[in-house]
């Protein structure tokens, strides 16, 4: 499915609507180049899920991940693996944990073998001045985006 998402606020009405339909066990790898808007939908998918919409929610790029916990007492767990070269550190980050919550990954390449099989694919791309998202993933995702 192809969505054009002429702004930011185009960006983070998307990462709500997939928030509401997120479950544990749930991953969503987002995908795409520097200024895409990764963080941006991660940020809107988190907050929605903690109903709290000015929540500083900051980017995991140095902390590799960050984690939450919603008020249903599941944890979100949200890692940047920019600076990872592959999926040997990903132990020490708490990723088998974290599969029991909802995770959401930017730059899912370093994931290598560790890539779940169910997982979303969200890659967002530039489109003149807004993006493109184009998700792959189980219907449930796709219906009434």
């Amino acid at each position: 499915m192809r969505l054009r998402l002429p702004d930011d606020d185009a960006t983070q009405d998307l990462g709500r609507r997939l928030a509401a339909k997120a479950q544990p066990g749930d991953v969503l790898l987002l995908e795409g180049p520097l200024g895409a808007g990764k963080s941006t939908l991660a940020r809107a998918f988190i907050r929605a899920l903690l109903h709290a919409p000015r929540l500083t929610v900051p980017s995991p790029t140095f902390t590799l991940v960050q984690s939450y916990t919603a008020p249903s007492g599941v944890e979100i767990w949200h890692y940047d693996l920019w600076r990872l070269d592959g999926p040997a550190g990903l132990e020490e980050l708490g990723w088998d944990e974290a599969q029991d919550g909802i995770v959401l990954v930017e730059w899912p390449d370093r994931l290598g073998d560790l890539t779940p099989p169910h997982a979303l694919h969200l890659r967002l791309s530039h489109d003149g001045a807004g993006r493109l998202a184009e998700l792959r993933g189980e219907a449930r995702w796709l219906d009434g985006l």
